[in-house]
This record gives C-alpha cells, structure tokens and sequence, in this order.
C-alpha cells in the first residue's frame, strides 16, 4: 500500500511553523507471528481502514520527531530526517504486523518564507566565499602566471637563440642548395623550352599544311557555291531585273519624246506669239513714231501757236486735278452780304490765270492777243 503522510503548520524545534509530506510504501508481514497479528488488529476491516490506520500512525510519528528538530537540519538532511521516522515508527506498525518497505520526505515548505530566507542567507554567504575564493585563486594564479611566463620567457629567449642559430645555419645552407639546384633546374628548364619550341614549331607547321589544305578546299566549295550563286541570281534577278529595266527604259523613252514634243510645241507657240506681239508693237511704235513726227512738223511749222493749242489743251486736264478735291464736296456756300466783293473775287482768281499758267508750264498766255485783249477787258 502506498500512503502519503501530512503534518501542516508544526512547529520544529525553533518554533518555525513547517508543513511536510512524504510517501511511504507499506505491506503486510506474511510471517505467520506477525501475520496472526495482523489479523487480530485488521479483521473485519478493508483496505482503506487499513491505510487509515497506518497513515496516523506515521503522521504521528512525523510530527513528534519534527518537534525535536531544527529547520536546518530537516532542509537540509532529508534523508536522514526519513530515516529518523522510519526507524521511530517501525516498531509500532510492526506490533500490528505491518512492515514499512520505504519513507521519503516528498516536500517541506512554510508560510512565512523562512525557508526562502535561510536559502538567501545561505546563498549570500556561499556566494562571498566563492567571490573571496575566486579573488584568492585568481590572485595566486596570477602571481604563478607571472612567474611561469617569467620563466617561459628566460626559455624561449634561450630556444629562440639556439633555433635563430640553427636557422641562420640551415638558410645558408639551404641558400647554397638552392643555388646549384637553381642552376640545374634553370638549364633543365631551358633544355625544356628549347624542345618544347621544336615540337610547337612542328605542330604549327602540320597545322599551318592542314589549314592550307581546308582553305584549298574551302575556297572550291566558296567558287562552286559562287557560281551557282550566280547562275540562281541571273535566273531569279538578274533577267527579271533586266526586262523591267528595259520596259522602265522604253516607258522613260516614250515620255521623253513626249515631253520634247510638247516643249518644242509650247515653245513653237511661244515664239509664234512673241512675233505676233512684236508685230503688233512695232506697228504701234511706227504709227506713235509718224504721229510724232507728224506732230513735231506742226509744231515747228506753226511755232508759239502750237505750243499755245497744247497748253490749251492741258488746261481742261490741270483744271480738272485743281477741282478733283472738291467733286467729293457736295455744297459750297459763299458767306458775304456785298454782291460786288465775290465778283471781285472771281476777276482776281480769272486775273491771276496766266501767271500761274506760265509758273506751269513757262508759256505766257498775256502775249496771246485774244488772252491779252481778254484781260484787257477784265482790267
């Protein structure tokens, strides 16, 4: 049977309030003493009575030896804390045929955090030794650390001398090997090279003969494809090309002609024009030329008289200039209450006649008799 023992709030030996389970595995003595034992006390009663029974027994037990004990030592020592009960408690089962197989102690807590306070204390206190442990051997580490570099130094100086010895030695060996074995390799290096050129130079020049060979070949492929090149583009464009080219020519012909001949045409009937026109102006300069001609022998045969009939002539058309402002007048209207002074006005104008006359045109109309006698009157 498996019980599970349980004393809540129990004072321990310092007064600290505990409250502690365990487990215990329990059965039933099969000697025949203690089996008669058994009997007589659990007759009659089932298994749970039993365990009842037991589970008092030890909760009893369990909470007499914690009041004989410290907080410390039942934190602590769990192991022998069960001890302690087991071996308390055992008699006492055991008078009524019942044997404990095995007790632990399942757990111990408080209320009022002691036990978390004691394991901070506890702490605290493994924690400074540590540090002052850690501070006394990293010291002392220290000092041995210094001391053996020391040490490591005053060696290493020494092995580093004899090794620079040993080296310097070894380089200038190994600088007298490498200079014979440099010379060796060098003339190897260039009997080498000198047969590798041989045989480059014999591979290029078998691969210069088959370059030459397929170029051959290459180059009468190229003519046989030229050539059927040719005879395709004289059937396929060549021809085609050749008869549109000879219809364009012919159409271009054709209209070229046509065009020379509408031009010669055009120019034909330009010229038959520009000789009429020539025709007609030459008539018009010979019939201007006589009428001219015709005019300068009046002229001259009648003198002043026919210079006079020109300015007489003109006169109506330098009249008509004068007065061509006033045709866009549409009424004049002459203010004056004296019917004497516009008649006046109007002699004046007709008196001051030849004078702009001869300012015109240089002829004087006074020495004409018939204007003469005329202004005579007027005067």
């Amino acid at each position: 049977m498996t019980l599970q023992p349980r004393c809540e709030d129990v004072e321990t030996a310092e007064g600290v309030a505990l409250t502690v389970t365990g487990v215990a595995q329990v059965k039933i003595m099969t000697e025949k003493e203690l089996l008669a034992v058994a009997c007589e006390q659990f007759l009659g009663k089932n298994v749970q009575d039993i365990k009842n029974v037991v589970l008092q027994t030890l909760e009893g037990h369990l909470r007499s030896i914690l009041g004989t004990l410290t907080v410390e030592q039942i934190y602590q020592d769990r192991d022998q804390f069960a001890k302690l009960v087991r071996e308390v408690a055992a008699p006492d089962v055991g008078r009524m045929g019942i044997e404990i197989l095995s007790f632990t102690i399942k757990d111990v807590y408080d209320k009022v955090d002691y036990l978390s306070s004691l394991g901070k204390t506890q702490t605290a206190v493994v924690q400074r030794d540590a540090d002052i442990g850690v501070a006394e051997a990293e010291r002392d580490a220290g000092i041995r650390e210094a001391e053996c570099k020391k040490e490591m130094l005053d060696v290493k100086f020494m092995a580093d001398t004899k090794i620079a010895d040993s080296k310097r030695a070894f380089e200038l060996q190994k600088s007298a090997f490498s200079e014979e074995v440099n010379i060796k390799t060098a003339e190897a290096q260039l009997a080498y090279e000198l047969q590798g050129a041989r045989e480059q130079q014999k591979i290029r020049q078998e691969e210069i003969e088959i370059e030459v060979i397929q170029r051959k070949k290459q180059i009468a492929v190229e003519a046989q494809e030229i050539l059927r090149t040719d005879k395709e583009l004289i059937a396929t464009v060549r021809r085609p090309a050749e008869a549109e080219a000879h219809r364009i020519q012919q159409i271009a012909e054709g209209e070229k002609v046509k065009q020379v001949l509408l031009a010669q045409a055009e120019a034909e009937k330009i010229r038959k024009l520009g000789e009429a026109e020539a025709a007609v102006i030459e008539a018009m300069g010979t019939a201007e030329a006589e009428r001219m001609k015709l005019k300068a022998e009046a002229y001259q045969k009648y003198g002043d008289a026919a210079k006079m009939a020109l300015v007489l002539e003109a006169l109506p058309q330098i009249a008509a200039k004068i007065a061509a402002p006033l045709a866009r007048v549409d009424e004049i209207v002459v203010l004056s209450g004296d019917n004497s002074k516009v008649t006046s006005e109007v002699n004046r104008l007709l008196a001051e006649l030849p004078a702009s006359v001869h300012a015109l045109t240089g002829v004087d109309l006074s020495k004409i008799p018939l204007i003469k006698k005329a202004t005579g009157a007027q005067a």
